[in-house]
């Protein structure tokens, strides 16, 4: 008797293929914020003009003072720093959104996994949300006091990005991070532990891994306050690098170096202010 096939909608068509609707608009949202971010809309000036111009770390060319803070212009500060880390981060948690997505196709509701998806990473950004609300205030005050070059968002102190850069490696060796960094790496693990139903449960997910990430990774974000924060060269090199450690077997022993690195560049750019 020939089997009779039933007609699906088009709900039921991407249910399907949950995983590559996932990863796909995953992929169109850094896109889109890495094009915002390069081409710095709102700015006076855009990430790639930036990069051209700054000088080395802790030494920023001095153009004047930027554009007055205001409520408007912080909040578009904001949104700077917000996309940016979504540009950043997005990759680093696609393991973690790709394994819920197939969790949830497992479950009692598998035509949901992609809607469920969508909204854990909605609650992994809102967590670097919350970092880029604080990034603005330190940058509002940094500049205010006179220790950041306004145009070129970046520290106007040798010996501060000195500091900086010293107290970012000495962060690679603290318990925190390694913690923190252990729950990255292994999303199996958070997964069950973590686990939560519903549409509300999938966000509250999505903001507690993003915390752990956020714990992993807040002090090289902070490096792009030294590096300027508009600097593409920095934005990549720091990308990359939080994929590498969080994802790669062998990326193990590149954190105490890195801490090593970091402190050794920092003790030099301190030692040299004066």
């Amino acid at each position: 008797m020939p089997q009779v096939q039933q007609d699906t909608g088009p709900v039921e068509r991407l249910a399907r293929h949950d995983q590559a609707v996932v990863l796909g608009a995953a992929t169109m949202v850094v896109v889109l914020s890495a094009l915002y971010t390069v081409l710095g809309t709102g700015m006076d000036m855009t990430a790639a003009e930036m990069t051209r111009m700054a000088g080395p770390v802790g030494e920023p060319m001095q153009m004047g003072t930027g554009a007055p803070w205001t409520a408007g212009y912080a909040g578009l500060v904001f949104l700077m720093w917000w996309i940016m880390m979504i540009a950043m981060m997005t990759p680093s948690a696609a393991p973690v959104l790709l394994l819920f997505t197939a969790i949830k196709k497992a479950g009692a509701r598998p035509a949901q996994a992609p809607l469920l998806s969508l909204l854990f990473l909605c609650g992994y950004l809102l967590a670097w949300g919350a970092f880029s609300a604080a990034a603005t205030a330190l940058q509002w005050g940094l500049e205010t006091v006179g220790l950041s070059d306004g145009p070129m968002m970046s520290l106007s102190s040798r010996a501060l990005a000195g500091a900086l850069l010293l107290a970012a490696g000495a962060y690679q060796f603290t318990p925190c991070k390694h913690a923190c960094l252990s729950h990255c790496r292994m999303p199996v693990h958070f997964l069950t532990a973590h686990n939560r139903t519903g549409l509300a449960g999938a966000v509250l997910m999505g903001a507690h891994h993003g915390a752990y990430c956020l714990g992993c990774c807040w002090a090289l974000m902070l490096l792009l306050f030294a590096g300027g924060i508009m600097n593409l060269y920095w934005i990549a090199g720091i990308a990359l690098y939080v994929l590498a450690e969080k994802h790669l077997a062998r990326a193990r022993p590149v954190v105490p170096a890195t801490g090593i690195l970091l402190m050794l560049a920092g003790g030099y750019l301190m030692a040299t202010a004066f």
